[in-house]
């Protein structure tokens, strides 16, 4: 029962992360400028959970 429940609690999690991966994706390719500029924004789009975990962390001085 156990991992039923966590493999449905990950399915969600990837749910979550992929639309915000496709939503953060859409976004920086918008603000982009140049290539170079879209090209960032598909690496930002890719890290940007790492980002803000550590801001966060750094903001509650953790």
């Amino acid at each position: 029962m156990e991992n039923e429940t966590r493999k449905k609690l990950n399915g969600q999690a990837s749910i979550i992360y992929g639309l915000a991966f496709i939503g953060a994706l859409i976004y920086f390719i918008q603000h982009a400028t140049t290539f170079l500029g879209g090209l960032l924004g598909v690496l930002k789009a890719i890290v940007w959970p790492a980002i803000l975990i550590y801001k966060l962390l750094e903001f509650l001085k953790m």
